[in-house]
């Protein structure tokens, strides 16, 4: 254990062996002069992800059950309270030299509670990472047209050359101040999987703290790391509604739970037949994944 490191890496694993190493690997050029602790929380891997772990010298490895992203990340970030920041790393990702000491930098320069940063492909191609707040326009499945009236996907490039606040970020390498992480108590767990990072930088934004996008940090995230199925894609899409749900009024929700089936319906007709599972559990209650904890209402929260 490494005395008073000023963040702690968190790194999130299920079924992670292939990506974990070459992550761990990127992060002392990445940290720079920043002195961190390194968790690895494994989530019930069943392919040796945890054993992997512990044979290095560099992370400290904390075992569970598969409690979700969330639990993981309260997990990693309660291993280490002393650290003032917190990283937050999905295991597919690979950080440039000085990534995290430039978002430490950037989050100390700006009083932001949340930074994210720029982030590539596996290609090197420029990742929309970005995103704007969940309104009901923006549940028409209309994002592709790229209108911010209609899309949560920023996808204007002159978006990710300067340093601002956004809404959210994508959740695979956030750095979030310990004040801002302990006054909102955490990541919320009950998401499992799926609209977490949404929920804490909207959350943050209501408490005071800002989310802070800063390109002068790079990473690079493959996607998928942990695979996409069915199941997995009716949670993102219930995770969606329910995030609305709690923020609104029921009216307004009840509206935005609509649009949403209608946008799955558009999806499923364009042959995306995953959005059978998501239509199954937005339609009816009981088909909903059993670690979401729904209640039986049909517009979930």
């Amino acid at each position: 254990m490494i005395s008073t490191p000023e963040v702690v890496v968190v790194v999130v694993t299920h079924n992670s062996a292939l990506d974990l190493d070459p992550l761990l690997d990127s992060l002392p050029a990445a940290l720079g002069s920043v002195v961190a602790e390194v968790v690895v929380v494994d989530n019930g891997s069943t392919d040796g992800t945890a054993d992997l772990a512990r044979a290095r010298a560099d992370c400290l490895v904390v075992s569970q059950a598969n409690r979700g992203y969330a639990a993981g990340i309260n997990a990693g970030a309660d291993a280490v309270p002393g650290a003032g920041l917190v990283l937050v790393l999905n295991p597919d990702a690979r950080l440039a030299p000085h990534a995290v000491e430039l978002m430490v930098e950037a989050l100390k320069r700006t009083g932001a509670g949340i930074v994210a940063p720029r982030v590539v492909d596996e290609q090197g191609r420029l990742a929309w990472s970005l995103r704007r707040a969940p309104t009901l326009g923006r549940a028409t499945g209309l994002g592709f047209t790229g209108w911010a009236a209609v899309s949560e996907h920023i996808t204007d490039p002159r978006a990710y050359v300067v340093e601002h606040p956004v809404d959210w970020a994508l959740g695979a390498v956030l750095l979030v101040d310990r004040t801002c992480h302990d006054a909102l108590g955490g990541w919320d767990e009950s998401f499992f999987l799926y609209s977490e990072e949404t929920d804490l930088c909207l959350r943050a934004a209501d408490a005071g703290w800002r989310t802070v996008y800063t390109p002068h940090a790079e990473v690079m995230h493959a996607g998928g790391g942990s695979g996409r199925t069915p199941r997995t894609h009716a949670m993102q899409i219930v995770n969606r509604v329910r995030l609305y749900a709690r923020r609104h009024r029921r009216p307004a929700s009840a509206v935005y739970y609509a649009l949403v089936v209608a946008s799955e319906l558009s999806w499923l007709a364009r042959g995306h037949q995953e959005s059978r599972a998501s239509l199954a559990a937005l339609l009816r209650p009981g088909r909903r994944p059993a670690e979401l904890g729904c209640p039986p209402a049909l517009v979930p929260r």
